[in-house]
């Protein structure tokens, strides 16, 4: 099973794009604190890309700016191309199914728990 469940910050305001055949999507970064504190007694932190697909994306960038907390449940997926230099490169990100806005943070800076709307939340089939 190729199942994952990640709490974290965005470390960017979404940016909603679209493919060729006019599939809404959005690549975001989640900050994501790790539970134990490394050797100099700081939690070490890991930015994880995730890609959102379809209405979901269009939530995820009409609700959800840099700083919200946010889970993403999806599954690891990876990637490759070739590079410019004829280099193969390897990509590991997760594909969010769900997006469940936590605490949105508006530009005042400050944070705010806001209700979502069970219709509003949208799982992929």
């Amino acid at each position: 099973m190729n199942q994952v469940s990640l709490i974290g910050r965005m470390t960017k305001d979404p940016n909603l794009q679209v493919t060729h055949a006019g599939v809404p999507y959005v690549k975001l970064s989640l900050a994501i604190q790790r539970r134990y504190r490394n050797a100099k007694g700081e939690f070490d932190v890991d930015f994880v890309p995730c890609t959102v697909w379809r209405k979901q994306a269009e939530s995820t960038a009409h609700y959800c700016h840099k700083g919200a907390l946010i889970a993403v449940i999806g599954r690891i997926q990876t990637r490759n191309y070739v590079n410019e230099d004829g280099e193969r490169v390897f990509i590991t990100e997760i594909i969010g199914d769900d997006v469940r806005f936590l605490k949105l943070k508006y530009d005042d800076s400050t944070e705010h728990t806001k209700p979502v709307n069970p219709s509003e939340t949208i799982t992929s089939s």
